[in-house]
């Protein structure tokens, strides 16, 4: 069941609940007449009971934030089911912080936009909570809620997280400006990723900050090819969140999770949206297709408390392909 309740009217700002580069990306595909009324009702400025009681029953969250050069970064939040809080339904407390060398630490002070993503593996339900840093202290930190919106279960597969104890911080992060044969391989074989965008200009308003969100797909279904990665877009909610952000700020942030090890494999990249051609056409299911340029790359051992349960991959990838596959 998704979490999307609509109520009459969520948005509650008179101006539009998409950004220009949102609106521009519904418009080339056809949508943006219906998906503004929808978006006021989807897209919401306060947080639904439902959503609240979802964020206090979970053992991660997925973050992101943009640093002082505005190169956002995507990473993973962890406690015991508790460490997030809604005081009220515009407030959202998180008590957790990112570890030594996590790059969502640059990003992390006050009057910063963050976007959030509340997701649970074992039941593929997932819900946003976008807003602004409002207070951070030694053990944690207070996000004002701007946008608060459900996303069906599509494309998650499904596994359950097992504590393994205190996660390693012993190492110190492996840092390089590109990709190494450990990493590709870690991104050759995923089924999941995690994708941090931004349009933080004042122009966007309530409708700008910060987006986290969720890619799945069969494994190998990201292809590699040196530090170039080349990503399939499928059909989804149309509110182009991700690629509205790439359309006027084309730098990501994206957080490989290595389920087996715990380890994290943080990348900054340069993003393009490719529409159409002989590419596009190789990978049955894909709408378009994201071309990432990684211009840096972060790894830290064993960051995660978590080891998982092998992956129930979601029935709706038994319509898309996989690269380099011969498809009948």
């Amino acid at each position: 069941m998704s979490d999307t309740f609509i109520p009459l009217d969520g948005w509650g700002h008179d101006e539009a609940p998409f950004h220009e580069g949102e609106r521009a990306i519904q418009r080339r595909v056809g949508v943006e007449t219906k998906m503004g009324p929808h978006g006021r009702r989807a897209i919401r400025s306060f947080m639904p009971d439902q959503h609240r009681e979802f964020f206090a029953q979970l053992p991660f969250l997925i973050a992101g934030t943009v640093d002082r050069t505005g190169q956002p970064w995507a990473s993973i939040l962890t406690g015991r089911p508790g460490f997030l809080a809604t005081p009220d339904d515009r407030t959202l407390t998180v008590a957790a912080l990112p570890p030594t060398g996590d790059p969502l630490n640059a990003g992390l002070v006050p009057e910063s936009p963050i976007g959030l993503l509340g997701i649970e593996l074992p039941t593929r339900r997932r819900n946003r909570a976008n807003g602004i840093v409002t207070r951070l202290g030694p053990n944690g930190f207070i996000v004002a809620i701007r946008q608060s919106f459900g996303n069906c279960p599509k494309y998650i597969q499904a596994r359950t997280p097992e504590t393994v104890g205190i996660p390693s911080t012993g190492d110190a992060p492996r840092i390089s400006d590109g990709l190494d044969e450990t990493d590709r391989a870690l991104i050759a074989g995923t089924d999941t990723f995690f994708i941090a965008t931004a349009h933080t200009a004042p122009a966007a308003g309530f409708a700008g900050g910060v987006d986290v969100s969720h890619r799945g797909g069969k494994p190998g279904f990201v292809r590699v090819e040196g530090n170039r990665l080349t990503v399939p877009d499928f059909i989804g909610n149309f509110f182009f969140n991700t690629l509205g952000n790439l359309a006027v700020e084309p730098r990501a942030g994206l957080l490989f999770p290595d389920f087996a090890t715990g380890d994290l494999l943080y990348l900054a990249a340069t993003g393009e949206i490719v529409w159409d051609g002989p590419e596009v056409e190789q990978f049955t299911g894909a709408q378009r297709l994201m071309r990432l340029d990684v211009t840096r790359a972060i790894r830290l051992t064993g960051a995660l408390p978590f080891r998982w349960s092998a992956p129930e991959y979601s029935s709706v990838l038994d319509r898309t392909g996989q690269w380099g596959a011969t498809e009948q």
